[in-house]
């Protein structure tokens, strides 16, 4: 299932060309603070999925909600109140 999310989440960035000495930008939008820069667009794609890795595993540490990507949620299921 993370294998699934993560390339689903990476299915859905966006790509630019900035000027900066690592001119290639992406981005996963509905996924904050997910962003990543490279000197080439491979450069970028890899550095962009370290920095989704990171944000997945900060999140869950954190117990911060985690937005669903196509239909897969990495939340833990909510306890029901006694």
């Amino acid at each position: 299932m993370l294998t699934e999310y993560l390339a689903g989440a990476l299915e859905a960035a966006e790509y630019e060309i900035i000027e900066d000495e690592e001119p290639f930008y992406g981005q996963i939008q509905y996924l904050p603070g997910v962003w990543a820069t490279g000197k080439s667009l491979e450069q970028c794609r890899h550095n962009l999925r370290e920095a989704l890795e990171d944000w997945v595993l900060f999140s869950v540490a954190q117990g911060l909600d985690i937005p669903q990507i196509n239909g897969l949620s990495l939340n833990p299921p909510k306890k029901a109140a006694l």
